[in-house]
C-alpha cells in the first residue's frame, strides 16, 4: 500500500458521515494511525471533550490509560509508535440512562479492516472495554468483562491485551480486582516500553 493510499484512506474516514443522522454533535472522526506504528490501541468512541478537541483520548479516562501504560504524553500522541483507532469514531451520544451510547455499530465493519491493512507491523492491540473484545476475542474471550481481563495470557499470544475502560467507574473496580494492578499492569507496561522504543 502506498502512502498516497494511507492518505487517501484517511481523507475517507474524516470525511465520513454514515451516522450523521444518529449524532447529536454531528459528525467528527477521531482516529490517529501512521503505518510505523507496533502498537494498537482499540477503544470504544469519543465522549464530549475528545469530540470538541479531536484528540482521542484527551481526558480523564485518557490521564488512568497513560498511566497504566507508564508513557509519557508525546509518545502516546506519536502515531509512528501508537495507533488510535476506536469501535466508534464519533460521539455518539448520551443515554439517557447515564453515561454514553454504545457506540455506532456501522463504523467499525465499514472502517476497522481497511485502516487494519495500513498498520502491518502491529505486534500488540490493546482492546480497552467490552465492545472492542466483543469484536476481536469473539471465540476467546469470557462470559464477563472482568474474566476476559483476568485471562489476559490467554490472548498474548493472538497479539491482544484486553483491559477495562479507564473511566473514574474503573477506580472502585481495580480496588476489587488487585491482581489488575499486581499482574496485568507489569506485562502492559514491560511490552509497550519494548514497542514504543
Amino acid at each position: 500500500m502506498s502512502s498516497h493510499d494511507f492518505e487517501a484512506c484517511l481523507a475517507e474516514v474524516r470525511a465520513c458521515r454514515t451516522c450523521e443522522a444518529h449524532l447529536p454533535l454531528g459528525p467528527r472522526p477521531v482516529v490517529r494511525i501512521a503505518p510505523q506504528a507496533r502498537l494498537l490501541i482499540i477503544g470504544q468512541a469519543p465522549g464530549t471533550k475528545v469530540h470538541e478537541s479531536g484528540i482521542p483520548w484527551n481526558d480523564a479516562s485518557g490521564d488512568r490509560l497513560r498511566d497504566w501504560l507508564a508513557i509519557e504524553h508525546d509518545i502516546f500522541y506519536d502515531p509512528s509508535k501508537i495507533a488510535i483507532m476506536p469501535m466508534g469514531f464519533c460521539y455518539p451520544g448520551r443515554d439517557p440512562k447515564g453515561g454514553d451510547l454504545p457506540p455506532r455499530p456501522e463504523c467499525a465493519p465499514q472502517w476497522h479492516e481497511r485502516l487494519l491493512r495500513f498498520l502491518p507491523g502491529i505486534e500488540l492491540t490493546l482492546l480497552v472495554g467490552s465492545y472492542a473484545q466483543k469484536k476481536y476475542l469473539p471465540e476467546t474471550r469470557a462470559r464477563t468483562m472482568t474474566d476476559t481481563v483476568r485471562e489476559f495470557r490467554r490472548h498474548l499470544e493472538a497479539g491482544f491485551l484486553p483491559t477495562p475502560h479507564p473511566s473514574w467507574r474503573t477506580t472502585a473496580w481495580q480496588r476489587k480486582n488487585p491482581w489488575f494492578d499486581e499482574e496485568l499492569l507489569p506485562v502492559l507496561r514491560e511490552r509497550t516500553a519494548a514497542l514504543v522504543a
